[in-house]
């Protein structure tokens, strides 16, 4: 954590190339090797010059940027390089700094040094990793809300409420032999830790929504052979990604590929058709059909004809496991005549022709059920703050039953008090929450903050 480190911040072979620089030696280093000393620069400035060898050659005429800790990324004293994007230029720069005192950075380190120097939590630092990967808007904008420290204000609003919670068992713990110091009943704080609980299962339950928009919604395209699915496939996709024939069993392996709706990525999955047959290839097709289907969150089965009871009754009971959206192709060529589907949403297109294939976008879309994300909203996306939300939560389940268990005591086998579980072992139950949520952040609950929560609010001895 010592070393000044440097690296290339850029794709190689573009117009423009930057390397940044970070540690406490970044400015001398880089004067050695640029045609004015920067040592003293001022904070947040840009200087013209040159990069220049040992032989007094130039290298390349340059912008150098340069940053004071603790404001810059890293938190330490910085610069950024840019020149142009020439792989020679780039190399050449590095091998300079490198020969003066540099070492290569390592994957992440300046992220990481950002985190232990704080300028972020690992929420935020992870967040960095996920803005760079965003595909679409909602990616984005899930990564821009962690990044601006969304999931961080969450916690810490429930740490301060955990902290309430545990400091008043803490003075049950220290003052209860004190008859004349009251605390808040434990309906009360069972009620503190049901609210906090409520919003950690909130927390937890986003993951599934941020999964989808992360990794994209699986929608499975199904139906008996030649209906059709291939032709739209390739129409969603506006492509021609799958192979269009006449022949029964052309498709026999999924097809996968991925299309934007307002900004939510969707896979959209193209299957063998569902039929019976003696062609082992084509059966091994269809078994990943219904693989395809239960790893989709959204099926859309395509039929041309009216469908057999036997479809009826596959149809009806996808629908009560999944978002089904039935889909009649071919209206350019079949006879005028209404289907009797029941309580199951029929929209009818031409896949080969684009007629209405809007309208089954728009309902694609409405199947997601994707909630409207505005810039404050917070979604779990990391399967690191999921577990920890969902080990939180059973930390809490335990710090529920505790405030509300009671054992009788018997005298000549009559009930007349009770006793309920021992403070402490509600408060290490507590303790194990607010660890488990600090993990997500990278924070850490010391003794000295439940003691300055008690000390602040609360007037003990007065």
């Amino acid at each position: 954590m010592n070393d000044t480190i440097c690296a290339i911040a850029t794709a190689t072979g573009g117009a423009l190339g930057i390397i940044r620089i970070s540690g406490e030696q970044s400015l001398e280093i880089l004067s050695r090797i640029f045609s004015k000393n920067i040592t003293h620069a001022k904070p947040n400035t840009i200087h013209y010059g040159h990069i220049i060898d040992k032989s007094s050659t130039i290298i390349d005429e340059v912008l150098v940027s340069v940053f004071r800790a603790p404001h810059s990324y890293t938190g330490e004293e910085s610069a950024e390089i840019s020149c142009h994007g020439s792989r020679y230029i780039l190399n050449k720069v590095l091998e300079l700094l490198i020969q003066n005192g540099c070492r290569m950075a390592e994957p992440g380190e300046y992220t990481m040094r950002a985190y232990l120097n704080g300028k972020m939590d690992l929420s935020q630092a992870e967040a960095v990793a996920d803005l760079i990967a965003a595909t679409n808007k909602a990616t984005h904008q899930t990564a821009m809300s962690q990044l601006r420290g969304g999931i961080s204000t969450e916690l810490s609003r429930l740490r301060e409420q955990l902290l309430k919670l545990t400091s008043l068992l803490e003075l049950e713990l220290d003052f209860s032999d004190h008859e004349d110091l009251e605390f808040a009943d434990r309906s009360e704080l069972k009620e503190l830790a049901k609210n906090i609980d409520t919003k950690v299962k909130q927390l937890a339950k986003s993951f599934e929504t941020g999964q989808a928009i992360k990794q994209g919604i699986p929608v499975a395209i199904v139906g008996k052979t030649n209906v059709g699915k291939s032709t739209l496939l390739n129409r969603l996709l506006n492509d021609d990604r799958a192979i269009v024939s006449d022949i029964h069993g052309t498709t026999r392996d999924t097809i996968e590929d991925t299309i934007d709706l307002q900004g939510v990525t969707f896979r959209f999955i193209d299957t063998a058709g569902i039929r019976q047959t003696s062609d082992q290839v084509e059966q091994i097709g269809i078994e990943r059909t219904y693989a395809a289907i239960d790893k989709a969150r959204i099926v859309i089965w395509l039929i041309d004809e009216e469908p057999s009871q036997e479809e009826l009754s596959k149809m009806q009971l996808l629908a009560d496991n999944k978002q089904l959206i039935i889909v009649r192709n071919k209206i350019d060529k079949a006879e005028n005549k209404s289907f009797t589907l029941v309580k199951i949403p029929l929209i009818e297109i031409s896949a080969k022709h684009g007629d209405h294939i809007t309208d089954l976008e728009r309902a694609i879309y409405e199947a997601a059920d994707i909630p409207t994300l505005n810039a404050t909203d917070v979604i779990v996306t990391n399967a690191r703050h999921y577990d920890a939300l969902t080990r939180a939560h059973a930390h809490l389940q335990r710090v529920l039953e505790g405030l509300g268990a009671t054992t009788l005591h018997f005298s000549n086998l009559t009930p007349h008090s009770t006793l309920l579980t021992p403070p402490d072992l509600v408060a290490e139950d507590l303790r194990l929450t607010l660890d488990t949520l600090a993990e997500i952040t990278g924070g850490e609950i010391t003794p000295n903050e439940v003691l300055g929560n008690i000390f602040k609010n609360f007037c003990v001895g007065k």
